[in-house]
């Protein structure tokens, strides 16, 4: 992350990053690509 944090994607059980579903993928963007979460991701304390 831009804050120094790492993330994990996993594949068991859905598309997961920590612990947010990855709800829509590969949305096509200006300067990327977008991935929709159903969570938000907090970095560690």
């Amino acid at each position: 992350t831009v804050q120094g944090s790492d993330v994990t994607f996993t594949l068991e059980g859905g598309a997961k990053v920590n612990d947010a579903n990855i709800t829509q993928a590969d949305i096509a963007a200006d300067n990327g690509v977008i991935h929709v979460i159903d969570a938000v991701i907090m970095p560690s304390m």
